[in-house]
């Protein structure tokens, strides 16, 4: 069986937030939007935290760090685990999340395709005098010389540094591409 967790209030918000991994700034957000129950005060007004708080707080962190939402995490944090029927709640709640970053996964990468075909075709035309010209204006009208176009570069995207990525973006607006 579980040990239960202390839930005598005994660290300030300082304190609250370094052992949690949670800034102080967004322990008190939490605690305005209901994540985290109001805060016993001492007599000069600072909160305390007990290490149940504290360990709601690592929990709220975790399911932010998977990009849940706070309404999310409020539905976790409002389920009885010990109740079969809240523990199936939290499985669907989870399994649709899960579902969520998935799709949003499967259109990054689409995404991240689209943009390195464009960028790819980009490079192959560079000699091409209307597709250099848009890309010689888009890098503030100078031409940019082959030669600025090889060996690794920024973002991960081989050969290109960091003005030839924006300008790369730039070209793809007006041309109507989705980068």
């Amino acid at each position: 069986m579980r040990e239960a967790i202390d839930d005598t209030p005994v660290h300030r918000i300082g304190e609250a937030a370094r052992r949690s991994g949670v800034s102080a700034a967004n322990i008190r957000y939490y605690e305005r939007e209901g994540l985290l129950p109001t805060q016993v005060r001492e007599a000069n007004d600072y909160r305390l935290y007990s290490e149940a708080d504290l360990h709601r707080l690592r929990f709220v962190r975790l399911c932010r760090a998977m990009d849940m939402s706070l309404d999310e995490v409020r539905t976790l944090l409002d389920l009885n685990l010990s109740d079969k029927a809240d523990c199936l709640t939290a499985r669907e709640a989870l399994d649709e999340h899960l579902a969520h970053v998935r799709a949003r996964l499967s259109e990054l990468r689409a995404h991240l395709a689209r943009a390195l075909r464009w960028l790819g075709g980009s490079l192959r035309d560079h000699r091409n005098p209307a597709r250099a010209g848009r890309f010689a204006l888009a890098q503030g009208g100078r031409r940019c010389p082959p030669s600025r176009l090889k060996g690794s570069g920024a973002q991960g995207l081989p050969g290109l540094v960091q003005p030839e990525l924006q300008a790369v973006e730039q070209v793809a607006l007006a041309e109507g591409a989705a980068l």
